[in-house]
């Protein structure tokens, strides 16, 4: 194995001292952004990478598991986090959070030895952190997207099948006109149900426009405010409505109502992740039931055989399924035969 690329190096390379470097890996506003620009060039070239704990990388352990994140807002982050930071307890771990936007700062805590190994779901590590985190053997576990390595994993939930389900459902009730509430945009669960429903209604000979996918990015409020102004613009309501969530779900219900139209009466609505609010507004919410509870427990024990070495990375799929409440009724004017019925 080559030795280990060290700041000294990196100083010799760029031809400026070891402070130099220092000021500009730590991001201190003294430098020309050109030095700054040089130095970071050099860095990247000989794949040097900082121990903001002066430690080796390889053999120090920390026992601490990172959770890296985008954001905390909603009911999915808060059951994901306890439930890692539950099955890192079983093992001696410690969890730690961190939140940010901005993938300098996820990449020193990654390879900077705060931690073991990472479970991410963050926009910010996009395909450039990746090869690098693949590069240095980091323990990963991806919860947003599919992503396999020597020690990189993903756990994941089959998003496209339950847009696919949720199609066959509502069309099984008879519906025939549709709307969708999207996600967050650019998002593994939400881009793979949007795609799972609109192929499920391509194959029944139902074209799903543009027109007819509303605004939602996960968020109640958000879903509120554009299935009403769809409705108040003149926008005919469909036959029923697939929401990302159950956040977004919840939204467009009480639009609806807000604008008189009867749920299920004349629209269903359909959610997605079973989060415990889905049981009790009224009406309660028909869902594809996933476990938020269960993704973070098999992400722990994935990275946890990637930190050991046990194993090489591998991608985990939960398959959801229909729980069927009170926001989904068949088609007034529908009728069901089902086999052998005359």
């Amino acid at each position: 194995m080559s030795r280990k690329v060290t700041i000294k190096d990196v100083a010799k390379k760029a031809g400026v001292s070891i402070s130099t470097v220092s000021n500009a890996l730590n991001d201190v506003d003294v430098l020309h952004p050109d030095t700054k620009k040089h130095i970071l060039d050099v860095a990247r070239e000989l794949h040097y990478v900082p121990n903001v704990n002066g430690r080796n990388l390889k053999s120090q352990e920390t026992r601490v598991i990172g959770l890296f994140l985008n954001s905390i807002a909603g009911p999915y982050y808060g059951i994901l986090a306890d439930s890692i930071y539950r099955t890192c307890q079983q093992y001696g771990y410690e969890l730690n959070i961190f939140i940010s936007e901005k993938a300098k700062n996820a990449m020193s805590d990654l390879l900077g030895h705060r931690v073991d190994g990472a479970i991410i779901m963050s926009g910010a590590i996009r395909d450039k952190e990746v090869e690098l985190l693949q590069e240095y053997e980091t323990p990963i576990v991806f919860i947003d997207r599919e992503q396999k390595g020597k020690r990189m994993s993903s756990v994941i939930f089959d998003s496209y099948h339950e847009g696919e389900m949720a199609a066959e459902y509502l069309l099984g009730l008879g519906h025939r006109s549709f709307w969708y509430i999207n996600g967050a945009e650019n998002t593994f669960d939400n881009t793979k149900r949007r795609q799972g429903f609109v192929a499920a209604l391509a194959k029944a000979g139902i074209r799903l426009g543009e027109d007819c996918i509303l605004e939602g990015r996960f968020e109640r409020a958000c879903a509120y405010h554009s299935v009403k102004k769809a409705i108040e613009a003149g926008c005919k309501p469909p036959d029923a409505i697939f929401a990302a969530n159950d956040l977004s779900a919840i939204g467009a219900v009480e639009a609806l109502l807000d604008q008189n139209i009867a749920v299920p009466g004349q629209v269903s609505v359909i959610g997605c992740d079973d989060i415990e609010m889905a049981r009790m507004v009224r009406p309660s919410i028909t869902t594809l039931c996933t476990s938020f509870e269960k993704q973070g427990s098999m992400a722990v024990h994935a990275l946890l055989r990637l930190i050991r070495g046990e194993n090489e990375g591998s991608i985990e799929i939960l398959y959801g399924s229909v729980t069927q409440r009170e926001s989904t009724s068949a088609k007034p004017d529908f009728s069901v035969v089902l086999c052998g019925e005359e």
